[in-house]
Parts: structure tokens; C-alpha cells; sequence
């Protein structure tokens, strides 16, 4: 298995590789343990902590189910059915509310996360995907993937409010604290800017540097975002201040979702073919540690930011499902 070591820095001249990684593949990631999972032989999607309960909701997209981990004791709570095509799932502590987007359905499934039952069914587009919450409008915001729009919904009276057409199909969503914005990608090779207070499009901008934009990662404290591009093994890093790219690294094959743990200052991108590229960001600086095998079909990741384990839900380790919990070295 070959190993990516270069990130690149995007100048008006072209690309300038300027480090090399910064971490032997076989140590830097670290396997604490395999928790068996149930569902057999199945694609997972994304994942939600609820940091103050420990608690983490893996999409386990073809068996149609919710997985419900405790990270403090390391087991399965619960397993949750009837959720087919599962895809994005955003928790919302304050509100003891689970959000997940349920494509075969076309709709967003709403449940009490104390009771995990069932409260709301509300349409979510053609294929209803990622996820973010506006906290002060207190709005959800849908990628319908397919369906080149954004569906809002109004997290009070569980209905959806409003649609925003995008102009092709969506990639994944993220609120960014600072600016009280939404930030989203565009097949057509764009950031689309949307502010919540009006629910329109406030800007767009270009994205070089890859094929089909999808993945999207935020580091509001480096004011920073990521871009994964999986038509062609690239991630691109883009200033939020001034909207510029720049850098771009390649990545695993399919890279697909991300996440960033800012106590550690680690970028986490997952992808298909089983690697997951690790970047570190320190005074807005980034630099590639290297690109480490984790598992086939390893695509979905979440960083815990307590206790810094690294979790991905895969479909086949031996016989069946695990999650595999990883610790970097330092």
C-alpha cells in the first residue's frame, strides 16, 4: 500500500509541495479496541456525539438503523430500527433531539434522545444528507444531495419552512459560530454562503484544486474550512476571511466524511479505500501527518474532542461490523 506524503500550497505559478508527513504510518494511529456491531454487511454514514453525555449516533446506512454508543463504557446502548437509507444524524443536546435523514423516506426523522423515540416525520427533499443547526434562528438546515436544494426546517413546529435551490447537487452543510452563516458545497465547484436570517444565498465561491466537492469540514477557531473532493482524492483548504484556497493535498480514494478535533489541532478525512489522511493545524499553518489504512470502507469518522479516540464505523472486520476506536500517539 503506497502512502500520499505531500501537501501543497497553491500559488499563482501552481503547486509547490512544501513538507512531507510527519508521522510513520504504522505508529501514529493507534487501535484501542473493536466493538462488535449488529446489521450485517452494510454501508455506514455519518456520525453525532453528545459530548455532555458521552453518548455517540452512528447512521448505519443499509441496515437502516441507528446504532447508540456509550463512549464512557464502551458498549452498544442500543440499537434503533426503522430508519431506512440513514444517512446525516445531528444531535441537539439542549434540545434532548436527535435529527436524522432518512433517504428512503425522503425525510427527516426527529426523536426524543432521552426516550429515543420517534416525535416528528417531516419531508426532507429527494435525498435528505447532512446536517447543521442554527441555534439562533433555531433552524435545521438539510442538504437534499440530489435534489440540488437545502431544506429548512423549523425545529419548534417540526415542519419544514423553506427550500433553497443550489443549482446543482449538495455536498455536505456546516454552521460556522463566528459568522452566524451556513456554509455549504456545490457540484458546480462552488462554497455557497447562506445566511439563516433571510434563508437566501449571500455569496458563492469558486473551488480549484479538485473534481465534485462533497465532504465539508469547519475549524472556526483557525478560521478555516475543508473541502473533500472525491472525484479526484483531494481535500483543498480555504480562508474564511478572505475565501481563497490556500492549499491542497491528496487524500485516500473516496474521500467522503471528515472531522477535526481542535484540542489536538487533527483534520480527519476519511475515505472508502480504507485510509484516513490526518492533518495537523497550528496558527492557522496546515501540515499533512500522513495517510494511515484504518479498514475497507472506513469513509464515516468522528474525533471525540474530550478524550481525543477516533471512531469508525466499519462494515466488515472478519465476519461482520465493527467500530474500530483509534488513539493518535500523542
Amino acid at each position: 500500500m503506497s502512502f500520499t506524503s505531500r501537501w501543497l500550497i497553491i500559488t499563482f505559478l501552481g503547486f509547490i509541495a512544501v513538507s512531507t508527513a510527519l508521522a510513520d504510518p504504522t505508529s501514529f494511529l493507534g487501535l484501542q479496541t473493536d466493538i462488535p456491531l449488529t446489521g450485517g454487511v452494510s454501508r455506514f454514514d455519518y456520525q453525532t456525539l453528545d459530548t455532555e453525555t458521552g453518548t455517540l449516533y452512528i447512521s448505519h446506512m443499509g441496515a437502516g438503523q441507528i446504532i447508540v454508543f456509550n463512549t464512557k463504557q464502551n458498549r452498544v446502548s442500543e440499537t434503533l430500527n426503522g430508519f431506512p437509507g440513514v444517512t446525516g444524524v445531528l444531535i441537539i443536546p439542549e434540545l434532548h433531539r436527535l435529527y436524522a435523514s432518512v433517504s428512503r423516506h425522503h425525510q427527516v426523522m426527529v426523536l426524543d434522545s432521552l426516550s429515543l423515540k420517534v416525535i416528528a416525520k417531516i419531508p426532507g427533499g429527494h435525498f435528505p444528507d447532512g446536517m447543521a443547526y442554527a441555534p439562533d434562528q433555531k433552524k435545521l438546515y438539510v442538504s437534499d444531495e440530489t435534489g440540488g436544494e437545502v431544506s429548512v426546517i423549523d425545529v419548534e413546529k417540526n415542519t419544514r419552512v423553506n427550500s433553497i435551490k443550489m443549482g446543482g447537487e449538495v455536498g455536505n452543510i456546516c454552521y460556522d459560530p463566528n459568522s452566524h452563516l451556513l456554509f455549504t458545497v456545490v457540484v458546480t465547484n462552488e462554497l455557497a454562503i447562506i445566511d439563516p436570517r433571510t434563508d437566501k444565498i449571500i455569496n458563492r465561491y469558486p473551488l480549484i484544486g479538485g473534481k465534485h466537492p462533497h465532504g465539508l469540514c469547519l475549524d472556526p477557531n483557525s478560521h478555516l474550512a475543508f473541502i473533500a473532493f472525491d472525484g479526484d482524492e483531494r481535500i483543498v483548504a480555504m480562508d474564511m476571511n478572505n475565501f481563497q484556497i490556500i492549499g491542497v493535498s491528496l487524500v485516500g480514494k473516496e474521500p467522503d466524511v471528515m472531522s477535526f478535533d481542535p484540542g489536538m489541532g487533527y483534520l480527519y478525512v476519511a475515505s472508502e479505500s480504507g485510509l484516513v489522511s490526518v492533518f495537523r493545524v497550528r496558527d492557522r499553518k496546515v501540515e499533512k501527518v500522513g495517510d494511515f489504512p484504518v479498514g475497507q470502507n472506513a469513509h464515516s469518522v468522528l474525533a471525540d474532542p474530550r478524550t481525543h479516540l477516533v471512531y469508525f464505523p466499519l462494515r466488515k472486520v472478519t465476519k461482520g461490523p465493527v467500530l474500530r476506536i483509534m488513539k493518535p500517539a500523542n
